[in-house]
């Protein structure tokens, strides 16, 4: 009796580890059937890419489901280094910066993630995501076996990996595959130790069982230096493509897996059901990791769009084909603050990330998203229900604004360390100024009673330069536009230049971008000396009130609104009633008659304006940062005029965006073989 009973114990044990064991979740490449499997099954996905740094915490939810209604079964997301250490061994993974609960939100949504950690992203986001105080040390290699550069990931990588290995897929999270830095065919350095570094790095902090790929160009020249033994390459490329000759090139570097397409005869349809999803089984797989359904923007060019009907053309041939494709954006979202990148030559890219996207910068619904939606219906069944709608918008109306101080006369309260002097001026970096202002004051060292140039003869203002003498502005310096003004005054006269950085270079060798004033400064035939510089920091003054505090230090307007005045901040205020249903909401702010500057909202950065040149004349505000319960406060820091003499000082809120003021088909960059841009 006693043994019959062990017996039976014994066995229920054995069917209960095996079916665990059968049961356990595992995603991996088939390289004998060129195909992935997900728990043992034919598995192709269909994604799109979503920046959960760009977007609020509050609608991460909002815009997921968008993506799943749309009939996605996975996302694709960077992880920007640069959003979560911004001060070294300093990580902030709160509020908007909460990865681990985007992840859960995808998971509890029944999205899959394909998590691209870097540490480079590129992404059009500041130095493609790595952190601005690896250029403390001046010599730095950037991505390269360089060993600072080394002791700096390891540490980061250290922090951050452990945390997504509960969120691995084969653990019971949503992640299916994770990609090891990112393009690296494209970067000048080809440094085969680093990037072996990294692999073992991966495997380390993740394990043996995780699927680790590469992205690059759709072509052999950077395949070359972006393919690695023991990572997937995929490549990526958009509408438009020779997807054949894309593919050819993945082929070539990837022998075996989810690969090319060799005959369409090979094509079957097959129901799964388990997944509910209608497969093209073929006998080799593609994956295209970034198909663009948009392109970027940059500040004065025209707005980029992709017509609906080029991406649908491209999207249908490649799931005929039986492609594993990932929309490159499904949604763009917004570069708050100072988060924008830049490309060489220096151009950089405006605060909407909008990218022409199947979902709007706000998270609209647009004709594309529909049609991409229809597409993806011919390959697999796509979730019943009702589609959430675009969130309402409102036209909340002009605000007053009134003039606060100069940025001179709030040194107190913006540069709370005070003064740094050196002989020669010193850098964004040195200064430990990751973003944003630094003002560069010295004496004229002689009389200049005719126009005399005031030079950056090595092209060294990063990036733009607001000058003022004895408090009188009298021009702009700019990166590679404007490196000469002319000027006079007497000698001894205060020379003050408040240079604003643009945002750093994301793409390229030249990603190791410092900021400030890199090189000297001539007055003629004299070398400016004797430098007093200032950090600013204004979001911290701005979100304390500090600069509010000081609106009775007034001082008029008496230039007009041609002209250029000194660098000022301008401040208003609006109430939204409570208790009325459904507001706060989203709007837009508009600048009518104002040139450049930065705007926060409730302290919120929204980011830079620049009407004058365009494409973008409004920016997306969120209603997470409007209150019902206080007036709103409006923050304005105007760099160039402002139009409050003569006339109407407003800002104003509009329920529509603007952000094509110049709008034509914009064809984008593809990278062909001997195209060495952002390699020489």
């Amino acid at each position: 009796m006693d043994l019959s009973r062990a017996a039976g114990a014994l066995l229920l044990l054995t069917l209960l580890h095996l079916t665990h064991f059968t049961t356990a979740q595992n995603f991996s490449v088939d390289y004998k059937h060129n195909c992935f499997r997900k728990d043992g099954h034919h598995f192709r996905y269909i994604s799109g890419s979503i920046h959960y740094s760009r977007i609020p915490r509050v609608y991460w939810k909002d815009r997921l489901l968008k993506m799943y209604m749309a009939g996605l079964n996975a996302i694709q997301t960077y992880v920007p280094w640069n959003f979560h250490e911004a001060v070294p061994g300093h990580y902030d993974f709160s509020g908007d910066r909460d990865l681990a609960h985007f992840l859960q939100l995808c998971k509890d949504l029944g999205l899959l993630v394909i998590l691209r950690p870097g540490p480079y992203i590129c992404a059009e986001w500041d130095m493609g995501g790595l952190p601005y105080w690896l250029l403390k040390n001046k010599d730095i290699v950037l991505r390269s076996s360089d060993p600072g550069y080394l002791t700096a990931v390891d540490k980061w990588m250290g922090k951050l990996l452990p945390m997504m290995k509960p969120f691995l897929y084969q653990n019971g999270g949503p992640i299916i595959t994770v990609q090891v830095e990112n393009e690296y065919g494209s970067y000048y350095t080809c440094d085969f130790d680093y990037y072996r570094h990294l692999v073992q790095l991966f495997r380390y902090h993740l394990g043996e069982e995780v699927v680790l790929f590469t992205t690059d160009g759709g072509s052999l020249g950077y395949l070359k230096c972006g393919a690695m033994q023991g990572l997937y390459t995929t490549v990526d490329f958009g509408p438009g493509a020779n997807v054949t000759a894309a593919f050819e090139a993945q082929r070539h570097a990837q022998p075996y897996g989810p690969l090319l397409l060799h005959s369409f005869s090979s094509i079957q349809l097959m129901q799964d059901k388990n997944l509910g999803l209608v497969l093209k089984i073929p006998d080799d797989f593609q994956v295209n990791s970034e198909f663009y359904t948009g392109w970027l923007d940059h500040w004065g060019a025209p707005h980029s769009v992709t017509p609906t009907e080029v991406v649908v053309k491209s999207l249908t041939e490649m799931l005929d084909m039986g492609a594993n494709v990932n929309m490159y954006m499904f949604i763009g979202g917004t570069n708050f603050g100072y988060w924008n990148g830049a490309n060489t030559p220096y151009a950089p890219q405006p605060t909407s990330y909008d990218y022409d996207a199947p979902l709007t910068e706000a998270g609209d619904l647009t004709k594309k998203y529909f049609a991409i939606r229809d597409v993806i219906k011919k390959y697999k069944t796509v979730p019943e229900g009702v589609v959430p709608p675009s969130t309402p918008k409102f036209a909340y109306g002009q605000v007053t604004m009134k003039k606060m101080q100069t940025v001179l006369e709030s040194l107190d309260v913006l540069s709370p360390s005070g003064p740094i002097r050196t002989i020669y001026p010193v850098t964004f970096e040195d200064l430990d100024q990751a973003f944003g202002y630094v003002l560069y004051q010295t004496t004229l060292p002689v009389d200049c009673p005719n126009p005399t140039p005031l030079s950056s003869p090595l092209n060294g203002v990063r990036d733009r330069a607001y000058v003022t003498i004895d408090g009188v502005a009298v021009g702009i310096l700019q990166r590679d536009k404007a490196i000469s003004i002319n000027v006079t005054g007497k000698a001894g006269s205060q020379l003050d230049i408040l240079v604003e950085n643009l945002g750093r270079v994301n793409f390229g060798r030249n990603i190791n971008d410092f900021k400030g004033l890199v090189t000297n400064l001539t007055l003629g035939a004299n070398t400016l000396t004797n430098w007093t510089m200032y950090t600013l920091s204004i979001d911290e003054a701005v979100g304390k009130g500090l600069l509010w505090e000081e609106l009775p230090v007034q001082t008029p307007d008496t230039a007009p609104p041609t002209t250029l005045s000194p660098p000022a901040f301008y401040a208003g205020s609006f109430i939204i009633p409570d208790g009325i249903p459904d507001l706060p909401q989203d709007t837009y702010i508009q600048f009518p008659n104002w040139r450049k500057g930065q705007v926060w909202i409730n302290g919120f950065n929204l980011g830079r304006y620049w009407p004058s040149l365009g494409p973008q004349i409004t920016l997306y505000v969120p209603a997470c940062i409007l209150s019902t319960s206080a007036p709103n406060n409006i923050t304005v820091l105007e760099l160039e005029t402002s139009p409050c003499t003569p006339g109407p000082c407003v800002v104003e809120f509009t329920s529509t965006p603007i952000i094509n003021t110049t709008t034509r088909y914009t064809k984008p960059f593809m990278r062909v073989p001997g195209n060495t841009e952002g390699l020489l």
